[in-house]
């Protein structure tokens, strides 16, 4: 059997080898290593693939929410609400621009922002939503969006786990994640769904002006070269992480289909355990499965991890602090126990191995040891 891996890099990479070498060897020969090239057509390529106008290449999802919130025209003291229980860039973003960071609970059973929170959370200086499509499922966003239309609020969709997973809304009609709101915004870090060969991030849009200037913050505020129109940052995807997207990005429908073929096997025999709680599916979302996010219940979960890593399958906590209690962003409107289900959620989840190289061997390896470990 082959080792078990969180991620399995790369045996991805030797089913795609040619196409990530010659894409590679095309911009080394070009010396093309900056803007352009590769990563004009990887622009063009993922935003066929979405159906949106616009995709802002980056050089990581951080910098795409970063720049997202520069561009709305915020000011310090204006306040964002975003889940508690995600990763910290979410929040980091808001509170390096000066912005308030309003962090709400989340829904228990899908991990993903509690609609009935943001309806408490917003006041007269809420100016923004960032709902955070958590492990690959889309967030309630026809709910997320009625609400910021008739509060006048921005929304900026952290689709840094999701791309690829589509939303259904009432109406019938579907949009990609991140293509719903004002903004969306992705990371391209090797782990993701989609994932390059380093740091990379991208920024989706159809608002021609936003587009516009976005992509001149991301090129130091400039639109003509060296006439800086707008304070900018430098935040350039380079040619050769394109090459790589290039070459991945026509196998994500099928990388996707492999995540949800191992996560079918995990519901399946995780099914009825009284000690496991299976990821919850939201009708209206597909779920692409960054991450397969078990609930532990009655039953010691840094137990269960070391019982696993006894038997060399990796298991990871995502994520063991939430945000209100990092000591970075501690705020005297919070304490423990003012996000409950967050704070449930921090001390019971448990994510399993998932990625697109799982075989048969290895589902039936990891979860006869999961049942093992939790009986």
């Amino acid at each position: 059997m082959k080792k078990i891996q969180m991620v399995d890099l790369k045996s991805q990479y030797e089913k795609i080898r040619e196409d990530v070498n010659t894409g590679i060897q095309e911009v080394i020969d070009t010396t093309t290593f900056i803007k352009g090239g590769k990563v004009n057509d990887f622009q063009k390529n993922l935003e066929a693939y979405l159906g949106v106008k616009h995709v802002i290449p980056t050089g990581n999802g951080t910098d795409a929410l970063q720049i997202a919130l520069m561009v709305l025209g915020l000011k310090p003291g204006d306040e964002v609400i975003t889940p508690t229980f995600t990763f910290i860039a979410t929040a980091e973003v808001v509170a390096l621009l000066g912005l308030k960071p309003v962090v709400v609970d989340v829904e228990e059973d899908t991990f993903n922002i509690s609609i009935e929170c943001i309806k408490k959370a917003i006041t007269p200086k809420t100016k923004a939503i960032v709902p955070v499509h958590l492990f690959g499922q889309c967030a309630n966003m026809e709910a997320i969006l009625e609400i910021a239309k008739e509060h006048n609020l921005f929304v900026i969709e952290d689709a840094c786990q999701a791309i690829g997973a589509k939303y259904t809304f009432n109406d019938g009609s579907k949009k990609q994640a991140g293509c719903m709101g004002n903004i969306g915004c992705t990371s391209f870090f090797p782990s993701k769904n989609l994932g390059c060969y380093g740091d990379g991030g991208a920024i989706f849009t159809n608002d021609d002006d936003l587009a516009a200037r976005m992509r001149a913050i991301a090129n130091h505020g400039m639109v003509v070269q060296y006439h800086h129109d707008l304070i900018g940052v430098n935040s350039r995807l380079d040619s050769i992480q394109a090459a790589v997207l290039n070459a991945k990005l026509p196998h994500l429908n099928e990388y996707i289909a492999a995540r949800q073929k191992s996560a079918a096997i995990y519901d399946k025999a995780f099914a009825g355990n009284k000690h496991i709680i299976t990821p919850a599916h939201f009708a209206s979302s597909t779920h692409v499965f960054h991450q397969y996010t078990l609930k532990l219940v009655d039953i010691d979960r840094n137990a269960v991890q070391a019982k696993l890593k006894e038997k060399s399958i990796p298991a990871m906590i995502y994520y063991p602090v939430p945000l209100h209690l990092q000591k970075a962003y501690q705020d005297p409107r919070y304490k423990a126990g003012d996000f409950p289900i967050a704070e449930k959620l921090s001390a019971c989840v448990l994510s399993l191995p998932m990625h697109t190289e799982l075989d048969d061997e290895q589902m039936n390896y990891i979860t006869s040891a999961v049942l093992e470990a939790v009986k």
